[in-house]
């Protein structure tokens, strides 16, 4: 009994549906307008967000901007601060801010490994689907990290000032040097966006960003001064973009206006940007 009811009550339900015409459903699909398309700044920091919004759901990939910083300052202080510059106090005021750059420059290449990592997931084939501005994804990546450079800013300056690092430039100073050093960070991470999209693996991305970034930052003037260094190795270290960078640094914070050495970062800046920036969307879009 139960079989016949059910049988005549999908037949009347059946014979009750009627298809849409054709025209019917095309007034559904373009009778309405189309939401506007977001701007190239909207969509930067909307993946910015979601750069920002990995770190509170895996809330460890704050230990790189906090407790590594606070390692490094201590560390290199207290070992080599009274050999070097014969106390702990003379030396934190040439080593903090050279130590700053060194440590920024040092959590730069963990944006290609975030880039890598995506890709390996698959997440980016969802993206170039979207009508959004192309770059916005890579200098979303970039605008997220820029607050983790931040951040780990705020940490060194905050351990030096307790060790006894007093900059002569003020606030104003410090608020100068940190700036310009956020602007090489982002240039400069643009290197590691085109590495996370051309190699494999993530280990590859951190194996040659090592291969960079120590050259680059320990052959420079951010532990001692070039002028106790050989003079062919001089000749390198004083054009280095990382000497230039931690010289205005230093300079800004000590309440100078390092006027060459600012010209050389900001030269070095738009340089990155210009070449890699390029590089790296010709890799997404191949990609």
């Amino acid at each position: 009994m139960s079989t016949v009811t059910t049988s005549t009550t999908d037949k009347a339900t059946t014979a009750d549906f009627v298809a849409p015409r054709a025209d019917e459903l095309a007034a559904l699909l373009v009778g309405h307008t189309r939401p506007a398309r977001p701007s190239a700044l909207s969509a930067s920091l909307t993946f910015g967000w979601r750069a920002m919004l990995k770190i509170k759901h895996v809330p460890e990939q704050l230990f790189d901007v906090t407790a590594f910083p606070i390692m490094m300052v201590l560390m290199y202080t207290y070992l080599f601060g009274g050999a070097l510059a014969g106390s702990v106090s003379q030396y934190i005021q040439f080593l903090l801010p050279g130590i700053l750059v060194l440590s920024v420059m040092m959590i730069t290449m963990y944006t290609g490994v975030s880039v890598n990592t995506d890709i390996e997931k698959g997440v980016f084939d969802r993206f170039r689907t979207l009508p959004i501005w192309r770059p916005a994804p890579m200098v979303g990546y970039l605008l997220g990290d820029v607050v983790r450079y931040l951040i780990a800013s705020a940490v060194m300056l905050t351990v030096g000032v307790v060790i006894g690092y007093r900059p002569a430039g003020g606030v104003a100073g410090v608020l100068l040097g940190t700036a310009l050093l956020l602007v090489f960070a982002f240039a400069f991470s643009w290197i590691w966006t085109m590495f996370g999209l051309l190699l494999r693996s993530e280990k590859s991305v951190i194996g040659v960003s090592m291969m960079v970034i120590f050259p680059l930052t320990f052959l420079s003037n951010v532990f001692v001064d070039p002028r106790t260094m050989p003079g062919w190795l001089q000749a390198f270290v004083n054009n280095s973009p990382v000497t230039h960078l931690s010289t205005a640094v230093r300079e800004l914070m000590a309440g100078d206006w390092p006027a060459a050495d600012l010209a050389w970062t900001l030269g070095w800046s738009a340089l990155f940007v210009v070449v890699f920036g390029p590089v790296t969307m010709r890799l997404y879009n191949r990609k």
